[in-house]
């Protein structure tokens, strides 16, 4: 096994991620395709994620922060036109999904989802960031749009989906509030604006604390209009990947990393974050003692109220984040135990998740890590989170 506490081991995995997209992820007529098989082939064309499109943004940005290729900086232009181009709606906003062909784009499904614009927003806070100045158009143009028609004050969290003229429904959720907060600190960062830190501090709050609160002291993913608690929205329903049922393993990891990075930057700014670290570990040493699978390795996707396992299968995603927040909890706890984690998290991963011949994550295993299908990369994947992570743990080394 590699020691995967080494920055060179951490750099050179990103550049193996990296690899197996690029060239081929760049379609020249516009954006980058979103559909990969195992061995990178590309088997749809011409769908179109609005989440994908920014998530693309997303990794070409931080690639050129590290590496300084201007091939990445100008695919960091290329994938920003297309969100404005290709995904931008008439009425504000933009589409979900679309089909791209001939260089015209048909929407598929113009359903506006915060949790696209929240990715919209990461994109553009990280372009800013890697020099594209012309990037803080659209990351204003997108705070508004979140504030103009997801944003509730009397609950500090954003509302969930609307139709394509701005009627918004009825679901409330979670998810859509925890990448907004991840979107919102990128934004902090991006331009040292106090609003955007105010709000990462606000949600976090709100979804950590007071919803929490209501459910067993973890966060729940589903909640009707009045944000109470919605214990069967999706039950026995696995076709929704952005609204699961059930306590998220990944979740819960994922909220201990954004909070320990909101920790740092409310230090930073001199403001009180006492309550961070103890709820970062409660929701971590949760994550283990429910999503571990001692039998065969790695973390399952989902528990329910009752602490037993509803989704046993292994998720690539629920991994990465957990060993980002294993080594940020490790370095700001100086606890080795962490540190363990990390490591077993990584030596699974390693073993089963990474494709050492074609580069990138397998999407799926089943409970016993079998592969479930031929299909790497499709809508919504882009390998963000495994490179992401990856970034992660490389700042927090300090590297």
């Amino acid at each position: 096994m590699p020691n995967f506490r080494s920055p060179d081991f951490l750099t050179d995995h990103i550049l193996h991620t990296l690899a197996f997209y690029e060239p081929r992820c760049t379609d020249t007529t516009g954006g980058f395709f979103h559909f990969f098989k195992d061995d990178g082939t590309v088997y749809d064309r011409r769908t179109r994620h609005l989440v994908s499109s920014a998530r693309f943004v997303f990794n070409h940005a931080m690639a050129h922060r590290r590496f300084g290729d201007p091939a990445q900086l100008a695919a960091v232009r290329h994938g920003l036109a297309f969100i404005q181009h290709g995904h931008a709606q008439p009425q504000g906003g933009y589409a979900w999904q679309i089909d791209w062909h001939e260089q015209r784009a048909t929407v598929q499904d113009g359903t506006h989802h915060c949790y696209g614009l929240a990715f919209v927003l990461l994109a553009h806070a990280h372009a800013l960031m890697a020099g594209v100045e012309e990037a803080y158009a659209g990351l204003e143009h997108t705070w508004q749009l979140m504030e103009r028609h997801f944003w509730e004050p009397l609950h500090q969290l954003y509302a969930d989906e609307a139709t394509a003229d701005w009627r918004v429904g009825a679901y409330r959720g979670q998810n859509a509030n925890m990448h907004a907060c991840e979107a919102m600190m990128a934004a902090f960062e991006a331009t040292q604006e106090t609003r955007y830190l105010d709000r990462a501090l606000a949600l976090a709050q709100a979804v950590t604390g007071r919803q929490a609160a209501l459910a067993d002291g973890l966060v729940w993913e589903h909640y009707r209009e009045d944000w109470s608690v919605d214990w069967d929205y999706n039950r026995g329903d696995k076709t929704n990947i952005f609204r699961p049922w059930g306590f998220q393993t990944g979740h819960l990891t994922e909220w201990a990393k954004l909070l320990l990075q909101l920790e740092r930057h409310l230090i930073a700014e001199g403001r009180a974050a006492d309550w961070i670290l103890p709820r970062a570990r409660h929701f971590f040493d949760t994550a283990m003692f429910r999503g571990w699978d001692a039998d065969n390795g790695g973390l399952v996707y989902g528990f329910g109220p009752d602490g037993v396992v509803c989704d046993g299968d292994k998720y690539f995603w629920v991994q990465a984040e957990s060993f980002a927040a294993a080594a940020l909890l490790a370095v700001r706890t100086g606890e080795a135990g962490y540190w363990d984690w990390y490591d077993s998290i990584w030596a699974y991963s390693w073993e089963h998740f990474v494709d050492h011949r074609h580069g990138a994550w397998y999407r799926i295993l089943t409970p016993q890590n079998g592969k479930i299908s031929d299909e790497k990369s499709p809508a919504g994947k882009t390998d963000y989170h495994t490179m992401g992570a990856c970034y992660d743990v490389l700042r927090a080394l300090g590297m």
